[in-house]
């Protein structure tokens, strides 16, 4: 079994490329939105692009499980799993916004191998491995070299979302101190971080599969990832990614009212 990290970035971003151009195509269609169980969209887009990523997998690592938003978990033989979002953002792709994006993780229990992921409304894609850099479009990228919370861009999927007063409270704190706080969320948040165009991402709320791409994303950029309790991990149900110079600032005062972290 092949685990050089290089490959495996390569194939990660591979995967994520073909599978952001199935959704693509449906891209400002008219398309029937379901709700899932959770109360999240669902569309053809997502289950297409997903089911293609699933075959592609298959045909070149037919020993490797599968963890997608929409199928579920396929197990393989080896300890290897990918993980796959097909359309992370799928409430701003069927409103024809383009901040949405494909995202792909390969991981052996909880250590992830490589990430990526692809960004086609807006042509940018990104991907890393540990010790391989953090590539956009190619060329090596780095976070922000921001060193204050008041010149800072700090960023938020959804601020309805907390799931804790503190957390709702630290969040405040954070952004009326920042220069400029958005709600430029989703995937596409972190890809600014680990590009140097925003300094802080924040998700009180993520899925199995939405967290593990960026870890090695934002580490290879040169940025620090971890769940809300400080500790690295691309499991913790939750992130915070933030550039290296603001990332004890930008903890603290996410923590600032948060007494049982």
């Amino acid at each position: 079994m092949n685990r050089s990290p290089a490959l495996l970035m390569e194939a990660a971003l591979e995967v994520a490329r073909l599978t952001s151009l199935v959704a693509l195509r449906y891209y400002k269609q008219d398309l029937i939105v379901e709700a899932k169980g959770d109360g999240s969209p669902v569309t053809l887009a997502d289950r297409a692009a997903e089911q293609l990523a699933r075959e592609w997998i298959h045909a070149r690592f037919p020993a490797d499980g599968v963890l997608g938003e929409e199928f579920g978990e396929t197990p393989g033989a080896s300890n290897r799993r990918w993980l796959l979002d097909p359309i992370d953002g799928t409430r701003s792709f069927v409103r024809g916004v383009p901040l949405w994006g494909t995202c792909i993780a390969v991981c052996e229990a909880n250590d992830v191998l490589a990430g990526a992921a692809a960004y086609p409304a807006v042509e940018e894609f990104i991907a890393a491995a540990p010790g391989e850099g953090c590539w956009h479009n190619g060329v090596r990228c780095r976070v922000s070299v921001t060193d204050t919370v008041e010149d800072a861009t700090v960023l938020v999927t959804d601020d309805r979302s907390f799931r804790s007063a503190a957390q709702r409270t630290g969040w405040d704190c954070l952004s009326r101190r920042a220069s400029i706080s958005r709600s430029w969320g989703d995937c596409y948040g972190y890809l600014l971080v680990a590009t140097g165009r925003a300094d802080v991402m924040v998700d009180p709320i993520l899925n199995p599969w939405d967290a593990p791409p960026f870890l090695p994303i934002i580490e290879e950029a040169g940025g620090v990832f971890t769940g809300w309790n400080g500790r690295r991990d691309a499991f913790a149900g939750n992130a915070i990614a933030t550039n290296g110079a603001l990332a004890d600032a930008a903890r603290a005062l996410l923590w600032s009212a948060d007494v049982t972290r």
